[in-house]
């Protein structure tokens, strides 16, 4: 016998079912010997070709489906989750940054304010425009700067941001690639506090959350589990799979890639890590290209229940050797798009815990 659908770990939203005064219901699919009689949490099955099928509602946040097989005697059970919160959400999330506040560390007797400084007062506009909530996944270093090094006289300007900014951390610094790839426990646990408290002390806790993205999104298992126990419960990468496309997938093997790329949400129970997959990454498409390839994934299964914008902070400046003229417009683009295709601004922690 073996649960189709949902499986242990799913995180259930609207799009998978019917929401009825706030419950979700949904079809729970099961394999087994024709003939078998089979109950799905408590309702017994209709049988389609060895294929059985029942209406399950879920009430709360935390489900167990039992599902027995009475002809047997055999019981399997799943854990999931109903996301209330989830379908028609989205967020712009950023890699990499540094920079922006290497400036405002460089202009500290000049600024009068954060937005003092361009990239930040951009990304400002672009909520003031659309509403989005921004999450910018921060270096703790760069050439000749570390986050220890920035003031925290603008601490009270950080904090009245919380309601659509959040800092967390994402690596030591940019170089060298794929740093937690092979990290142990201890390494990616060092790195993440010292980026942690700089945030604590130069914006404040408000500013901070419970999701990042990890620098190559590449981690070993004591990688992953040293960042949730930082308080990152919620890990976000591409999860690429049957293609030469980077991983950038932490630890999880094939079938868990391939799961989480259709589905775009994830939990590993075991390990009480959430896993999410961005929907784009923005700076990787040309600008012609960002509808288009937004627009795709009504092909591919239909569009993402959340849709996380990815960009990467460096492409924004003019010194950069790969810099990108249009990078506002790319931004602007994707986040139209998102706005005018339904979705809200929502930060994943307001949608996954």
């Amino acid at each position: 016998m073996e649960i189709v659908f949902p499986i242990d770990g799913d995180m259930l939203h609207a799009r998978d079912g019917a929401v009825e005064d706030g419950r979700l219901r949904v079809q729970v699919v099961v394999n087994a010997e024709a003939g078998s009689s089979v109950r799905i949490g408590g309702v017994r099955a209709l049988e389609e070709e060895g294929c059985y099928l029942a209406g399950v509602v879920l009430s709360g946040y935390d489900n167990t489906i039992l599902v027995r097989n009475e002809t047997t005697g055999e019981e399997k059970r799943v854990r999931v989750y109903w996301l209330p919160n989830f379908a028609n959400g989205y967020r712009l999330s950023i890699d990499d940054n540094i920079w922006f506040l290497r400036d405002i560390h460089e202009n500290e007797k000049v600024y009068n304010s954060i937005f003092d400084n361009s990239y930040l007062a951009f990304l400002r506009g672009v909520h003031d425009v659309y509403g989005t909530k921004i999450h910018i996944n921060l270096f703790y270093e760069t050439d000749g700067f570390n986050l220890s090094q920035l003031t925290d006289r603008f601490a009270a300007e950080w904090k009245a941001q919380s309601s659509w900014l959040r800092l967390s951390f994402h690596a030591l610094g940019e170089f060298p690639d794929k740093p937690y790839q092979q990290a142990d426990y201890v390494t990616v646990k060092r790195d993440g506090q010292l980026v942690m408290n700089e945030i604590r002390r130069f914006a404040g806790p408000q500013l901070m959350g419970p999701v990042t993205t990890l620098h190559w999104g590449e981690a070993t298992i004591e990688g992953s589990r040293a960042l949730r126990d930082l308080g990152y419960k919620g890990q976000l990468g591409y999860f690429n799979v049957d293609d030469e496309l980077p991983a950038v997938s932490y630890y999880l093997d094939v079938q868990q890639r391939r799961h989480i790329k259709k589905r775009f949400v994830w939990k590993d129970n075991q390990e009480d890590i959430v896993f999410i997959r961005s929907s784009i990454v923005i700076d990787k498409t040309g600008l012609a290209d960002i509808r288009p390839h937004l627009d795709a994934y009504r092909e591919k299964g239909g569009l993402p229940p959340y849709v996380d914008l990815l960009v990467h902070e460096q492409y924004y400046y003019p010194f950069y050797f790969n810099y990108q003229p249009d990078f506002r417009e790319r931004i602007l683009t994707a986040v139209g798009w998102a706005a005018n295709n339904g979705y809200e601004p929502r930060f994943l922690e307001e949608c996954i815990f």
